[in-house]
């Protein structure tokens, strides 16, 4: 079955990339959820998407400018509505103690911009010490990101986020050694055989970001292993209702 992977938690009923969304998408039903992860100032892992602050706290400037005391005490859902006010940026830690008691859903992890394997290791030292590896997938659009994440920790699942589909783009996922070519929803328009493709070199295929049913009937036609939306609750009713009833 088609696994659904809610991007950035539930985020169209909770505020993105915090504990509130990553509660509902466990509640909808999600079998992962998605998240960001940036380094702080002074070398710590927060779960936020932007390089600013601006856009989901009431703090400003750039997440590696500013120190981890400093983020946590920003709040980062009343931007989103009045009753997630107290919501804050998520560390790490924080979501892989949320997974520990949160059976059946998996994590797949973004991380930002280009670090080294030192850095790296900031994410999968703590994924594998909390005895996570089975249930996470870290990935980044940056080869040279995943390339550290293979360094820092051979043994953990890595995927590699797209926005084109060259001709060598397999070629690519080999080199670096992941499991998973996450495209572009786009890209299965632009390259009907890209997932094709991707199977046949024993990838899987997550795609993103698909919220209409429209989307998700198209991306299961082409065979996707995974859907990665804003939407999860709806997506896995949907899926549900076309799921057929066991025989009695």
């Amino acid at each position: 079955m088609t696994l659904v992977v809610a991007h950035r938690g539930n985020s169209s009923v909770a505020p993105q990339n915090t504990l509130a969304a990553f509660e509902a998408a466990w509640r909808a039903g999600a079998g992962a959820i998605e998240i960001d992860v940036q380094l702080t100032a002074d070398g710590q892992v927060v779960v936020i998407h932007d390089e600013t602050l601006d856009a989901t706290t009431d703090g400003f400037g750039a997440v590696a400018s500013t120190d981890l005391d400093r983020v946590r005490s920003l709040d980062a859902g009343g931007w989103f509505a009045p009753a997630f006010v107290g919501q804050r940026v998520p560390t790490l830690t924080e979501v892989l103690d949320l997974l520990l008691t949160r059976p059946g859903m998996d994590l797949l992890l973004e991380v930002k911009g280009a670090w080294t394997v030192e850095q790296a290791r900031r994410v999968t030292d703590p994924v594998t010490d909390a005895g996570l590896a089975d249930r996470v997938v870290v990935q980044s659009f940056w080869p040279e990101t995943v390339a550290a994440l293979r360094e820092a920790a051979p043994g953990l699942r890595r995927g590699l986020l797209v926005l084109e589909a060259p001709h060598d783009l397999v070629d690519r996922c080999q080199d670096l050694g992941v499991v998973t070519c996450n495209p572009h929803g786009l890209l299965l328009v632009q390259h009907p055989d890209l997932v094709d493709r991707l199977h046949a070199a024993g990838l899987q295929v997550m795609v993103w970001t698909l919220d209409e049913p429209e989307h998700w009937a198209a991306a299961m036609a082409f065979g996707v292993d995974a859907i990665i939306t804003d939407r999860p609750d709806r997506l896995a009713g949907w899926l549900a209702a076309r799921t057929p009833a066991p025989v009695a």
